[in-house]
């Protein structure tokens, strides 16, 4: 069974840093592409940041150079460091893997940046 399981959210003033985390189970996680998304208040979910096994990197344009995805094949988590951050980055910020194209969600971590 897919688990997926984030931590590390809660209230950062703007210009601070976060990490969070994302510990995965069930399934051979070295092999699989990992995301993290996020979801602001009132929008729509998009995705933030993807890693390939092999530890290539993808980020949307809102956030490169400002946040760093990374993994540990060992521990089987999923990191994702933010940095520089803003009052728009608050949102909850889910952690997702797709298995035989099917999409595997956790259940997310609240990011809170206000002064």
């Amino acid at each position: 069974q897919v688990q997926l399981v984030e931590s590390g959210g809660g209230l950062v003033q703007p210009g601070g840093s976060l990490r969070l985390s994302c510990a995965a189970s069930g399934f051979t996680f070295s092999s699989d592409v990992m995301s993290w998304y996020r979801q602001a208040p009132g929008k729509e979910r998009e995705l933030v940041a993807s890693i390939t096994f092999t530890g290539s990197t993808n980020y949307a344009d809102s956030m490169k150079g400002r946040f760093t995805i990374s993994r540990d094949n060992v521990k089987n988590t999923v990191y994702l460091q933010m940095n520089s951050l803003k009052p728009e980055d608050t949102a909850v910020y889910y952690c997702r893997t797709t298995r035989m194209g099917i999409p595997y969600w956790g259940k997310g971590t609240l990011v809170t940046v206000s002064s």
